[in-house]
């Protein structure tokens, strides 16, 4: 079997769950914005902004890769620079070969020159819209939904869910916690994912990156998380024989989707490397696992990137990154027929002519 290049692996369509919109930008836009308010940058030139970005997170820490984040959120707090971004995001996936996409970001971190919620996230609906249209008109068609994030830090999760159920016939798709895990478990969120369930509403929770098996337990079983974002440490309830504790057991048995982010994880401690990282075995015994970016400019990555990363640590083949983007699509949180659609119309046509 030869194995894919990563031009074809560009080529072909992918399905990404778990992507930070302020973790994305193009070097070049930030010195930009950053010029225009007057904000310092570690570097001057987008090359030297790019390594400092990947550097800074490859501590092996968490909490240190968080830091990085200040300079993207400080040049992200008018409309036009939201805007701006989010356009600029949907173009960039959709010329790496990605047919479907949830992104999501935090709104409450983007008020610091005056905005308020609502504006805040109609100005990235805004930009999705314009990125898709334009990337269409390109020939490269990309389907954006929007994920909103509460910060598991602080306090507006409540306020945070209900701005997600008011716009998610506008582009909305679902909710997150993020942030630092150790410290702030999400059951400190419970009243908002109550509210979620009410609203037969889609959420996902950050959980089993930085902290262990109790954090996927309390995302799962107290707060009914659909998806978990990252999940990685469920492998510490997998026993030498590959014998499946009893969370384990249950994560695979529900079919409940990881969203798996291999350079990231490595750059934060979650795993030693991408040739170590338990997406293999995950893989193996058949745990429903997605390929994701988490954050591309901080781990200088893309889809096609990650991908090319698992075929030369694994040997996969066409038919495992088919199965990859397959899962992903099964747990997106769009209607279960647009799904199916891009699925059978546009994923699986597109690998079986590169399979054939």
């Amino acid at each position: 079997m030869v194995a894919p290049t990563y031009d074809e692996i560009r080529r072909a369509p992918k399905a990404l769950l778990h992507d930070h919109l302020d973790g994305g930008l193009r070097p070049a836009t930030i010195l930009d914005l950053a010029a225009g308010i007057g904000h310092e940058l570690p570097a001057a030139t987008p090359e030297g902004l790019g390594e400092w970005f990947v550097a800074a997170a490859d501590s092996g820490s968490l909490e240190r890769y968080l830091e990085t984040f200040a300079h993207t959120v400080a040049v992200m707090q008018t409309r036009e620079a939201l805007v701006r971004v989010a356009r600029e995001c949907a173009l960039d996936l959709a010329a790496d070969g990605v047919v479907y996409a949830e992104v999501r970001f935090a709104p409450e971190q983007h008020l610091a020159q005056g905005l308020v919620l609502t504006e805040v996230v109609e100005a990235v609906l805004d930009g999705f819209r314009e990125g898709a249209a334009e990337a269409a008109a390109a020939g490269t068609p990309i389907r954006v939904g929007t994920l909103l994030t509460a910060m598991r830090h602080a306090a507006r999760s409540m306020e945070i869910a209900e701005l997600s159920v008011q716009y998610r016939d506008a582009g909305v798709v679902g909710f997150d916690i993020a942030g630092a895990e150790a410290g702030y478990p999400p059951t400190r969120h419970l009243d908002a994912f109550e509210y979620l369930q009410r609203e037969n509403s889609h959420f996902t929770i950050h959980a089993g990156e930085a902290f262990g098996l109790p954090s996927i337990w309390q995302a799962i079983q107290w707060c009914g998380a659909d998806r978990l974002g990252h999940g990685v440490r469920i492998v510490d309830d997998i026993a030498a024989d590959n014998s499946l504790g009893r969370l384990a057991a249950y994560v695979r048995d529900k079919r409940i989707p990881l969203e798996l982010c291999p350079s990231s994880n490595v750059q934060t401690g979650a795993a030693a490397s991408i040739r170590e990282h338990p997406i293999g075995l995950l893989r193996d015994l058949r745990f429903r696992v997605t390929v994701n970016t988490d954050n591309r400019l901080m781990s200088g990555t893309s889809m096609s990137r990650e991908m090319a990363l698992l075929v030369e640590a694994f040997g996969y083949g066409w038919s495992e990154l088919q199965w990859f983007t397959v899962n992903a699509m099964k747990s997106a949180f769009i209607p279960f027929d647009e799904r199916l659609a891009l699925i059978n119309d546009v994923i699986k046509p597109a690998y079986a002519k590169l399979m054939s």
